[in-house]
C-alpha cells in the first residue's frame, strides 16, 4: 500500500512538473511559419576556395536536413523564446524584426530590416515584431535528419522581462 502511494505521488509531481513547464514555456503568437523546403544532405566536410573573397569553413559528422521556412509576422507578433539544434541563418524580406539572444546578459535588441540577416548558433532567441507594421523573414535552419528543428524555452528569458 505504501509503495502504491509513492509511486501515485510521483506520478502526480511528475505531471504537476511538466504542466508547470509547459505554463513556463514561450508560444507563438501572431506568427505563421510555413515550410518551404526540407532536404537531407550527407556528412560533409568543405571549405570555400582560399583566394574567395568568401572565406568559410563547413563540417558535419553525420547527415543533417537542411530546413527552410518563411514567418509571416502581424504587427505585435513574437516567435516565443525557443531553441535549434543547430545554426540558423535568418533573412527579414518584409518589415523590420527585433531579436533577442537568449544567453544575452544585457537583452540588446537586434533590429534587422529588409535584406539583412542574423546568425543565431542554435542557443535561443526570440523574434518579435516591434514596428507596428507586418513583417516577414525567412529562416534556414540546421537539423538532425527527420528530427525536431525548434524546442521551446522558459520564459520570460532569464535576461529580458519577457
Amino acid at each position: 500500500m505504501k509503495r502504491r502511494v509513492a509511486v501515485t505521488t510521483a506520478m502526480v509531481l511528475v505531471a504537476l512538473a511538466a504542466l508547470v513547464g509547459a505554463t513556463l514555456a514561450s508560444p507563438p503568437s501572431g506568427v505563421t511559419p510555413t515550410l518551404v523546403a526540407r532536404g537531407t544532405y550527407d556528412a560533409f566536410k568543405l571549405r570555400s576556395d582560399p583566394h574567395s573573397p568568401v572565406d568559410i569553413k563547413q563540417k558535419t559528422k553525420s547527415p543533417i536536413d537542411v530546413v527552410v521556412r518563411r514567418h509571416d509576422y502581424l504587427p505585435g507578433s513574437t516567435t516565443g523564446w525557443h531553441s535549434h539544434p543547430g545554426p540558423v541563418f535568418i533573412t527579414v524580406t518584409q518589415g523590420e524584426l527585433t531579436y533577442y539572444l537568449y544567453d544575452d546578459p544585457t537583452c540588446t535588441p537586434h533590429k534587422v530590416g529588409v535584406g539583412q540577416g542574423i546568425v543565431d548558433d542554435g542557443g535561443g532567441h526570440i523574434v518579435r515584431n516591434e514596428s507596428g507594421l507586418p513583417a516577414q523573414d525567412v529562416s534556414v535552419i540546421i537539423a538532425p535528419v527527420g528530427g525536431a528543428f525548434r524546442g521551446e524555452l522558459d520564459a520570460p528569458g532569464p535576461n529580458c522581462s519577457f
